[in-house]
């Protein structure tokens, strides 16, 4: 075996060599927490690897792998890539359908799920696609009279493993000693926001060396505490909870549910944490719930000692000069406030906490870092292994997001374009070397189609989408992600869509929170019978229209961006949904398909009408089709004065 620790296989034997006692994983079942060490980790991936290539399963080969974070899904991508296969995780939450594509384009043979529900996934699409031939299972309740043929239980297959490595015990060494750095270690499927999704081949080298740079910057150690509760299908989940955990060997933890993910996150106590804004929001969304049902002296002295973390927060995480006075408040402001609150948070030991995939909105930024929660904003991409930028620490700002990560290379195109080299710049696009040739220049350059600038400092700002930055009808900057991310920071507003490009205003759909804006209306006495009911009520009008006055102020201070308030807006009748196309599994607005879909409710935006009756297909968790019929009322917004005059909507 080479003495290099380049491969994933590599990394694991030499953690279950030298710190083999160790705990590597933890898994909470059934309310307990079981541990396994890094010895046990090796032995179980050694029987699952043996176990695989027993049944046929070869070198260069795809293995799907589909279900919630378990450890045993996480030991199959091992599995894979000791036999010098290709793990290809896939949403847990995607439709058979949404899986049909991937199953087609990797001629899948090979497959391990968690449970009955993703076995149902695969029969259905089985009939298409008779390449499949192997499912391997977890959780057996109810598939006793499933075909056995098909299916094969997980601990049946590990058995077999271990009978085989009796029969071949060089097998296992031999195999892992054959993989190399450049070896493609897994592949990650973008979330398609504009088309069909891509497999991203990332290799051992692109993740490792990535991975390893990114624990030099933060000093990470084998003592970290991981909570793995992301798709196990994206970029994020690989490379913050399976990658460095790889490499610094620290501990990952996989949550019972997506449901008891607050409760593991107090009992883990992660030191080093990872979310995109969505679950920061959530969290803030729960946060000011139950301060509004809290008696009025925990609202006063919420209110009085968030207002000294607001003044006084930041300035002591970065340590800058603070008065005596004031540190003394901060202090007491811990003991009753900040340290209860990150307790329930989940957050009481974080070192680090990252946020990334969308830019999230400066005062929910804010609030965080005032609680002493260092939270940071990074960049990146499936196609560049995640970072390339980080804020350092002493240096974070709310509107950027950091400084070139180790051996990144950035560049700014002459159209404003961010272009990005580096080691972890992907291998290519499977069965795709158009795109990879769109993508990636001769000379190593990803062209990211974000829009960005460095600042004074050195920090790059990201604007928005290259493709979606435009222009009103009078030649004012138009960015939608930009406006979208600040009508998301109030806790009533769950999605925002922005329209505006080569139009005379800006405008915006909006989703309620509708557990908030429920929550919200129940105190009040206002009745309603379901989403659709509760947003069109006229106090929930006038609640988002006080969201849309706000971000409408905060952009009358920005020179480049004050000309593109909000005129006019619209509550939907419906939450955006993945199952229904509009969002990505990443839950990334798909704009272009959203404007075609409810073109009628746009061109309302931009006419004389106050409100529009709509029909809407929508399909539920069983896959029925339903529709929706609402009539959607439309608001005007009053803009903010500016330093020059705004045309009249």
């Amino acid at each position: 075996m080479s003495g290099q620790l380049d491969t994933f296989p590599r990394l694991l034997l030499d953690h279950a060599a030298h710190r083999g006692t160790r705990p590597a994983m933890r898994e909470k079942d059934l309310g307990i927490w079981q541990t396994f060490s890094w010895q046990q980790v090796a032995n179980e991936v050694r029987a699952l690897a043996c176990g695989l290539a027993s049944l046929g399963f070869r070198r260069g080969e795809h293995l799907a792998i589909i279900g919630d974070n378990r450890p045993r899904l996480y030991w199959a991508m091992s599995a894979a890539q000791a036999l010098g296969g290709i793990p290809v995780p896939l949403y847990q939450d995607a439709v058979a359908e949404e899986m049909a594509f991937v199953l087609s384009e990797t001629d899948v043979r090979f497959a391990i799920v968690e449970d009955q529900e993703q076995v149902d996934k695969l029969l259905e699409l089985h009939a298409r696609f008779p390449a499949l031939k192997v499912i391997i299972y977890d959780d057996p309740r109810g598939l006793r009279n499933y075909p056995k043929e098909l299916l094969r239980h997980y601990d049946d297959v590990q058995e077999e493993g271990r009978a085989f490595e009796r029969a071949h015990p060089e097998f296992f060494a031999e195999a892992v000693s054959q993989g190399r750095a450049s070896d493609v270690a897994i592949m990650l499927y973008t979330s398609g926001t504009t088309g069909h999704a891509k497999g991203v081949m990332l290799t051992n080298d692109n993740l490792i060396r990535t991975g390893r740079g990114g624990i030099e910057r933060e000093h990470l150690t084998a003592d970290e505490e991981v909570l793995a509760y992301l798709p196990m299908a994206w970029v994020g989940d690989n490379l913050f909870s399976y990658t460095q955990g790889q490499i610094a060997g620290f501990c990952m933890s996989c949550p019972e549910s997506s449901d008891t993910v607050p409760t593991d996150m107090r009992e883990i106590g992660p030191t080093y944490f990872f979310a995109p804004p969505r679950v920061y929001e959530n969290l803030l969304t729960q946060v000011s719930i139950r301060m509004q049902d809290a008696g009025w002296l925990k609202r006063w002295l919420y209110a009085k000692f968030m207002d000294v973390a607001r003044r006084v927060g930041t300035k002591l995480l970065d340590r800058q000069p603070v008065s005596l006075l004031d540190r003394l408040l901060y202090a007491t402001g811990d003991v009753f406030i900040y340290a209860p609150l990150r307790n329930v948070l989940g957050l009481s030991r974080i070192r680090v906490a990252y946020t990334a995939g969308e830019a999230i909105g400066p005062d929910l930024f804010r609030f965080y870092r005032s609680l002493g929660v260092n939270l940071k904003q990074l960049y990146g991409s499936t196609e560049t292994s995640v970072f390339v930028c980080i804020q350092p620490d002493g240096q974070v700002k709310p509107d950027t997001v950091g400084t070139r990560a180790k051996d990144v290379e950035i560049r700014i195109s002459d159209r404003g374009e961010v272009l990005v080299r580096s080691p972890g710049v992907f291998h290519s696009y499977f069965k795709n070397p158009e795109a990879t040739r769109e993508a990636k220049t001769a000379e190593g350059w990803f062209q990211t189609g974000d829009a960005g600038y460095f600042d004074d400092d050195g920090h790059l700002k990201i604007i928005d989408r290259a493709q979606d930055v435009g222009q009103l009808a009078d030649g004012t900057l138009f960015a939608p992600k930009y406006l979208e991310n600040k009508l998301k920071f109030f806790p009533w507003i769950k999605e925002a869509v922005a329209f505006g490009d080569g139009r005379p205003y800006a405008t915006a759909f909006l989703n309620i929170d509708f557990q908030a804006v429920g929550n919200w209306a129940e105190r009040r006495g206002i009745a309603y019978s379901g989403y659709t009911d509760l947003s069109s009520r006229e106090e929930v009008h006038a609640l988002a229209l006080g969201c849309v006055e706000a971000v409408n102020r905060d952009l009358s201070r920005d020179a480049k961006l004050s000309g593109s308030q909000i005129r006019r807006f619209l509550l939907l009748h419906k939450e955006l949904d993945a199952d229904d196309g509009e969002l990505t599994r990443t839950r990334k607005v798909r704009r272009r398909f959203i404007a075609e879909r409810y073109a009628a409710l746009v061109d309302a935006l931009y006419s004389d009408c106050s409100s529009l009756s709509v029909e809407a297909k929508v399909k539920f968790e069983d896959g029925r089709m339903g529709t929706i019929r609402a009539d959607v009322k439309i608001r005007d917004a009053p803009v903010s004065n500016t330093g020059s005059p705004l045309r009249a909507a």
